[in-house]
């Protein structure tokens, strides 16, 4: 069972968004041992997702996506009854160590902070990336009722994923980075990466032309690395060229070729994806003759 039956060492929340995630989630629920809850927030999986998240003692619970907003995971936390203080937004694809964990049960006592970024450690096709422009962080821990997921386009359809792709949580309060990192295993079929990420190209372009400027997170070199990530992002769609751009300064200038064939996949991967973002862009537009 995922907790214990006197007080838990990981008095939060834990909210698991999936869909056929089988072959990840055993490794994600093992890491969540001692957590008080953890909802695993499934859309309809024809795999053993369900099976496996029941075997941990998840709470399953189907989301039923028809567009618009919110989205799976601000759903979740709008909706489910959830029963402590903190809420930890974990993918089915990372997990925790045991120092993190740790940390995570100090950190929560702490009444200065209400929500605290996480640093992925990112491994893809077997092997982690130490360079690539691959570290990222995330603000996945924060008090229940402080924390809400930004919502940059109102009107989405069921091309553009059922879960929140770029948007960021948004956490009324002060925060600060954890030290101990968290695992993050991005990849183990390239076939589903590529599914997955077209869904997310779909999003990022109707973002690109209907999103909603005033919402969320602004673009900023002297903000958050997601405010600077994003201003990045912004200033490469914009260029010409910037797909093969976007792969040179993720290969070259932040060393991605030290990373091997992954490093080299990985750093390509992302030029695609602009690619097919700005194409996806041309494509809307000619459709409405602008």
């Amino acid at each position: 069972m995922l907790a214990a039956q006197t007080a838990p060492l990981l008095p939060l929340s834990v909210i698991v968004p999936v869909r056929n995630e089988a072959h990840n989630l055993a490794r994600c629920l093992q890491s969540l041992q001692g957590a008080g809850e953890v909802y695993v927030v499934d859309s309809q999986s024809t795999d053993e997702t369900v099976a496996i998240a029941q075997s941990y003692g998840a709470k399953v619970v189907q989301f039923h996506y028809a567009g618009g907003w919110p989205k799976k995971r601000q759903w979740a936390m709008d909706t489910l009854p959830l029963a402590h203080d903190w809420i930890l937004l974990l993918d089915a694809d990372e997990a925790l160590t045991p120092e993190l964990a740790e940390e995570i049960r100090a950190a929560i006592r702490d009444p200065k902070f209400d929500g605290y970024y996480l640093g992925l450690q990112l491994y893809f096709l077997g092997r982690r990336l130490r360079h690539s422009g691959a570290s990222f962080d995330k603000l996945a821990l924060f008090r229940r009722g402080r924390g809400h997921f930004e919502c940059r386009l109102h009107n989405q359809d069921t091309t553009m994923a059922d879960m929140e792709v770029h948007e960021h949580v948004m956490v009324d309060g002060e925060k600060r980075k954890l030290a101990n990192p968290l695992l993050h295993y991005n990849v183990e079929s390239l076939a589903r990466y590529i599914q997955k990420h077209n869904e997310y190209s779909n999003w990022d372009a109707r973002v690109w032309l209907d999103g909603e400027s005033d919402a969320g997170l602004k673009p900023s070199l002297f903000g958050s690395q997601a405010q600077r990530r994003r201003l990045l992002r912004r200033i490469f769609i914009e260029v010409p060229g910037s797909a093969v751009a976007f792969f040179l300064y993720k290969y070259v200038f932040c060393l991605g070729f030290l990373d091997g064939i992954p490093g080299l996949i990985y750093c390509g991967l992302q030029g695609i994806q602009i690619f097919h973002i700005k194409a996806k862009v041309y494509e809307l537009r000619q459709k409405r003759g602008l």
